[in-house]
Order: structure tokens, then C-alpha cells, then sequence
């Protein structure tokens, strides 16, 4: 074979024709797929690209689920965040049946009897084969406000004639764990949301400076972060809630903690932005726009930041697990958010006592939907990390 010859697309190795019959910089001799390839966007490319990631794609299904539920928490609890059940403290978990002697009967429960063992101090609960209680769906159940505007009692799921259902039992209120632990998720997934929202804008802001500037301004700023970084952040965190004053409504408080955790998660995101921009103001797309009096504020923010938005994002997806660990650990050590909201911290604040989760073990169940929701944060992150790197 000489060098005249090149492989026609779409035929095999073997079938040879002269570069007479084939330009490879021909757009008209592209098959479809190539052709979409290379006109594709880069936000198509990154989605291709995210979507063979298979982990990161099903992390992000998950974390979709998460946010649709937390949406319509209301709807999906089977209970009000705050009903009490008086004859149900300390239940156990509930197993839910379908089948009943041998035949399928569709979801239901059986009837709990309570009994005191004196000898222990606890309460039991036996389930009474007898009496079934039928799991329906879109049922009446406790009254609400769906998003705080429409009124309703209509639920997902609840039980009929009287019975009760508690898939991840109850805590010592009587209070059901498995509505409180999705209650418990819209305030734990949005923490981490607003707070890398007040992270992100401190870190591009200043970043941006830094890298658009340099000199003295990147001096000072670097100073700053490493001053910042330096402090343990456990501790920092202890003491700036620790301040906050015991007063405060929840929904300050809330504020006040997603603003804390903001306030200290920007140094990484602003480093990044600017060591980019350090590299990306030599380009002479800056030059033209300086000579065309475009201000510093307009090129950094129509002109640098766009080049290098999806790194950004992908950096945002793995900060947020910090967050969410970070509300977390406050409000497990009673420094976070207090009842009456209540967060996934709040929940495993009851679980503190030894004796109690030896006891009763499912009352460190929240723990679970931490883990899945971390886990699946950053694996969602590497995957839009590896599909927004141009060198991948």
C-alpha cells in the first residue's frame, strides 16, 4: 500500500481507494455520526460524555429522586412532621405483607399489641396475625400545606381503617422516622444548595479579582485564603454557631448556618478561578476587548468565566457533601438547627445516647440517607469533572 491511499469510512481495512476519491477534510463525505460529533455543542459533548460515566449518571438519577421527593415531602410522608402516636413510642420498624396464606392479598400490615416487660423497662410490640390492616394509596390522611399554599390530605400511601404504618418505626415521641426523615431531607439538601450559592459568588468575585488584577491584589487575597485555611474547620464551625444568639427564630438560624458554611467553603472555589484566570487574561480575546473599553467586571464575567463554567459546576457538585456533612455534624452536636426544624443533624442529635441506639437501633436510620446522598454527590462530580475536561 502507498501513501496515496487512505481506509473509506464505514468500509473495511481492507477496501483502499486513492485520495482522488477521498478528502478527509470533506465535509460532505462525513457520516451522520461524525457529523453530529463535530457540530455538536460543548453542552452536548459534556452530556454524551457524562452519560457513559454510568456511575456519575446513576448518582445523578438518585440525587434527582432526592430533590423530587424533598418537593413534595408533604405528599409522600405518610404523617405530619409533628403527629404524635401516644400507644407507638418506640415502635419498631413495620414489615409490610402481600401475601396472606399463601395468597396475594396486595401490601398490608398486621396489628401491633403493645406489652410492657417489667423486667427490662421497655415496651414490645407483637404483631396480632388476626387483624390486617390494607396499605392504600392516594388516600386521606393528615391535613397539610402543599408548599405552604394548598391545602390538602391527600397522601401517597397511608393506612386504612384505623391501623397504623411505620416503615422505619418511631422515635420517643411516638413521632413516625420515616416522615421525618423526608422532612428532614429539604432542609439537609437545600443547606447545601444555598450555601455553595453564597460560595460560589464569594469565589468568583474574589477569585476573579486575584486573577484578573494579580500584584498586590492577588497577594492580599492568597493571604487571606491561607489564613482562612489554615483554621481547622470543625472548630470554626463550633465556634461561629456557638455565637449565634439562642433567641433566634429556626428559619434565622437556618439562614444563619447555610451563611457560615458559605462564608468558609469559597477559598477552594476562589483558587480555582483564579489560577484559570492567571492563565486565560494573556489571551487576546482579553486584548480586544480591553482596547475596546469593555471594563474589568464586564470581561471577567461575559469573557473568563463562561471559558471555564463547567469546571466550576463540577467543583460546586463535590463542595455541596461538605455542607451537608457540616450542617450535619452542627446539628448533631446540638450547635446546628434546633427543633422545631428538623434536618437529618437533628435527627441523629436523639441518637447520641449509646443506651438509646442499643435499645432502639433504628433511630440512626437518618444516617443511611446521608451516606447515599454524599456518595452520590461525589460520584456525580468526578463524572462532571472527567466530561467537562477538554483533555479527556
Amino acid at each position: 500500500m502507498n501513501d496515496s491511499s487512505l481506509p473509506r469510512p464505514g468500509k473495511p481495512l481492507g477496501h483502499y481507494v486513492s485520495t482522488a476519491e477521498f478528502d478527509p477534510y470533506s465535509i460532505e463525505q462525513l457520516t451522520p455520526e461524525q457529523e453530529k460529533y463535530f457540530f455538536a455543542s460543548q453542552r452536548q459533548l459534556i452530556w454524551w460524555k457524562f452519560k457513559k460515566h454510568r456511575v456519575a449518571y446513576w448518582s445523578a438519577l438518585i440525587l434527582l429522586f432526592f430533590y423530587v421527593v424533598i418537593a413534595f415531602a408533604e405528599f409522600i410522608a405518610p404523617y405530619e412532621l409533628t403527629r404524635r402516636h401516644q400507644d407507638s413510642i418506640y415502635a419498631p420498624p413495620q414489615g409490610v405483607h402481600f401475601f396472606k396464606d399463601g395468597e396475594f392479598v396486595g401490601p398490608f400490615v398486621y396489628q401491633r399489641v403493645r406489652t410492657l416487660d417489667m423486667d427490662l423497662l421497655k415496651r414490645k410490640y407483637a404483631a396480632n396475625e388476626a387483624k390486617t390492616y390494607r396499605v392504600g394509596f392516594f388516600c386521606d390522611g393528615d391535613e397539610y400545606k402543599l408548599w405552604g399554599l394548598i391545602p390538602s390530605s391527600k397522601h401517597l400511601f397511608c393506612i386504612r381503617d384505623g391501623g397504623t404504618l411505620f416503615l422505619l418505626g418511631t422515635d420517643r415521641l411516638g413521632r413516625d422516622l420515616f416522615s421525618r426523615i423526608i422532612y428532614g431531607a429539604r432542609i439537609s439538601l437545600t443547606i447545601g444548595l444555598i450555601g455553595v450559592a453564597v460560595s460560589f459568588i464569594l469565589g468568583i468575585s474574589i477569585g476573579g479579582l486575584a486573577g484578573y488584577y494579580g500584584g498586590w491584589v492577588d497577594n492580599i487575597v492568597q493571604r487571606m485564603i491561607e489564613v482562612l485555611q489554615s483554621i481547622p474547620s470543625i472548630p470554626l464551625w463550633l465556634a461561629l454557631a456557638a455565637i449565634m444568639p439562642v433567641t433566634w427564630s429556626p428559619l434565622l438560624v437556618y439562614f444563619g448556618i447555610t451563611i457560615i458554611l458559605g462564608l468558609l467553603d469559597w477559598t477552594g472555589m476562589a483558587r480555582a478561578v483564579r489560577s484559570k484566570l492567571l492563565s486565560l487574561r494573556e489571551e487576546d480575546y482579553v486584548m480586544a476587548a480591553q482596547l475596546m473599553g469593555a471594563r474589568p467586571s464586564r470581561i471577567i464575567a461575559r469573557h473568563l468565566i463562561p471559558g471555564f463554567m463547567s469546571h466550576l459546576i463540577a467543583s460546586a457538585t463535590i463542595t455541596i457533601p461538605t455542607m451537608i456533612l457540616g450542617e450535619t455534624a452542627l446539628s448533631f452536636l446540638g450547635l446546628g438547627l434546633r427543633p422545631p426544624v428538623t434536618s437529618w443533624g437533628v435527627l441523629l442529635n436523639e441518637a447520641q445516647n449509646i443506651s438509646v441506639v442499643v435499645l432502639y437501633p433504628w433511630l440512626i436510620l437518618p444516617v443511611v440517607p446521608v451516606i447515599v446522598v454524599i456518595l452520590a454527590f461525589n460520584f456525580m462530580g468526578d463524572g462532571l469533572r472527567d466530561a467537562a475536561d477538554p483533555y479527556q
